[in-house]
């Protein structure tokens, strides 16, 4: 293999990392409003409970994962 192959393959194989990495960027930036979307609709769901006088509601940040 030339060194001219060398730099080529190199090339394009750092042309693939660079995509995939944009790829998942924006999948985790999406992933990421989900979650504050999510978190928003926890949070009103919790309010509205405690307004109509339900049962105290522990927040998420409270609850031990059950992998615990």
């Amino acid at each position: 293999m030339t060194e001219d192959e060398r730099l080529t393959n190199a090339e394009v194989k750092m042309a693939f990392i660079e995509r995939t990495v944009e790829d998942l960027d924006s999948v985790v930036r999406d992933l990421n409003r989900e979650v504050q979307t999510l978190r928003r609709e926890v949070e009103q769901l919790r309010s509205q409970l405690a307004q109509a006088g339900a049962v105290t509601v522990p927040r998420l940040e409270d609850e031990v994962p059950p992998h615990y």
